[in-house]
């Protein structure tokens, strides 16, 4: 009985850390809708430390590349000073489409913590099995922020 009272306290805490690092994803998703981007943000954490922040730059820099996980994958390496994220989480507002996987997967990316699911380009749509094998997938973290957001900017792009 006290090995299961453990695994349950392990997991509500994980689950409160990852609502913690998906609302310092929301806060660059706000960042993003602000700068008149599609609002998706991230955060990558390593040993319980956010080492990177990014969001969507793609109007910004002109560069359909630019996502926020491109960046945050970039910046977390620069920090590191390696290519390889294995034992870091990248946290993302919305699912990632089929680039960001292939870019998770190169990095290796430890976990992949996401809000929204992206039914019309998410990478679980074209392409399920795009991350590395060892990468834990969390989704639906803070799924109905993530996507009010997506939802909000939208229609105001329609009005």
């Amino acid at each position: 009985m006290n090995q299961q009272l453990k695994r349950l306290s392990i997991k509500e805490n994980t689950d409160l850390d990852d609502s913690y690092y998906m609302k310092q994803a929301l806060l660059e998703a706000r960042k993003a809708g602000e700068r008149g981007e599609v609002p998706v943000g991230a955060v990558v954490v390593c040993k319980d430390r956010i080492i990177a922040r990014a969001h969507n730059l793609t109007e910004t820099l002109t560069d359909v590349t630019a996502h926020a996980e491109m960046q945050a994958i970039t910046a977390a390496a620069s920090t590191l000073g390696g290519k390889y994220l294995n034992e870091c989480t990248l946290y993302v507002t919305v699912e990632p489409c089929v680039m960001c996987a292939g870019a998770i997967a190169w990095a290796q990316m430890g976990k992949l913590v996401f809000g929204a699911v992206d039914e019309k380009r998410g990478y679980q749509r074209y392409a399920s099995q795009a991350l590395h094998p060892k990468t834990i997938v969390v989704q639906g973290i803070l799924a109905d922020e993530c996507a009010a957001l997506m939802k909000e900017f939208f229609a105001g792009k329609r009005r």
